[in-house]
């Protein structure tokens, strides 16, 4: 195939390095916007560039997706005010269609997450809805994908859970009851190559769900047994839980838990809709059948392999 040109703005992170890997596979050259330069995952990738950019400038916003045939917004926070949730979720992408309109780039297809919603419990959430509306309302050829929690062997979400058991006797946990469908960081990737190939993408917002439904308390479980460092894991009520993530922001280095992050948990973050196997072409994998053979530190690869061959991909 002919190499097209795809910009990838907040494609440094954890699902960034996934889809610019897919991407560079499919022939794709990749420009990754990133406020640092020294991401030897993107090294690796000679058809993958990245550049420094200030992407809330629009200016250097306009410069940097000129010349490209489509654009990635997938920038997302977990934890801040409302006011850095607004800016990251709903300003941005505000700049990002304004940009692409202006320099005549039609195909953009948005990162946001499963429960974005005005009436959400979170700041996250109601920003992220923010976001989608403003992508809607852009007039351009835009695709969105409404991810679950995504997983992988990677990831700030199983492996904390496994790391947190190897050091604590019990896991006290916020919003143990809260359903979730995890979805694999490498289907979420695929999804967004899919709808860069596939023209029936266009104006269609997808929520990508796995095919397994877990609360929060049980993932916490499956990830501390198949690290082979099992720990009771127990609920908190919600005024418990917001006092310990009260706590949790207070200390320095990375927040793992915060008071936006409990009122989350109140929204289970599974879909009514199925997995739209239709639009996209694949099915998603299970959870159960990758996660515990990274967690228990076996061939890294080997699960992945195995499901790849299932799927005939």
């Amino acid at each position: 195939m002919t190499a097209r040109k795809i910009c990838l703005i907040g494609g440094s992170g954890f699902i960034g390095r996934h889809l610019a890997a897919q991407l560079a596979s499919r022939g794709y050259r990749v420009t990754v916007a990133s406020r640092r330069l020294d991401l030897p995952e993107f090294r690796v990738l000679p058809s993958a560039e990245l550049v420094r950019a200030d992407i809330h400038d629009p200016e250097r916003l306009a410069s940097l997706v000129a010349g490209h045939d489509a654009v990635i917004s997938m920038v997302g926070i977990l934890h801040g005010s409302r006011a850095q949730f607004e800016k990251a979720h709903a300003e941005l992408p505000q700049k990002i269609v304004a940009a692409c309109a202006r320099q005549g780039v039609r195909r953009l297809v948005h990162i946001s997450a499963l429960g974005a919603a005005q009436d959400a419990p979170s700041d996250y959430q109601q920003t992220k809805a923010l976001g989608e509306l403003a992508v809607e309302r852009a007039g351009l050829d835009w695709s969105i994908l409404r991810p679950s929690v995504v997983f992988g062997r990677d990831d700030a979400f199983l492996n904390m859970f496994a790391g947190l058991q190897k050091l604590l006797p019990a896991l006290p946990l916020a919003g143990a009851d809260c359903r979730m469908a995890p979805i694999w960081v490498d289907d979420v990737a695929r999804a967004v190559c899919e709808c860069l190939a596939r023209r029936k993408t266009v104006g269609k917002r997808m929520d990508l769900a796995g095919p397994e439904t877990y609360t929060l308390a049980e993932l916490a479980r499956l990830a501390g047994r198949a690290s082979g460092h099992s720990r009771p894991v127990f609920g908190l009520p919600d005024s418990l839980a917001m006092l310990q993530a009260a706590l949790m922001e207070s200390l320095p280095g990375p927040t793992l838990m915060s008071r936006d992050n409990v009122r989350s948990l109140r929204w289970d973050n599974v879909s009514d809709q199925p997995f739209p196997s239709d639009l996209l072409g694949f099915a998603p994998a299970a959870l159960s059948a990758l996660a515990p053979d990274w967690l228990a530190g076996r061939d890294r690869n080997a699960a992945a392999s195995r499901h790849r061959a299932k799927a005939a991909r």
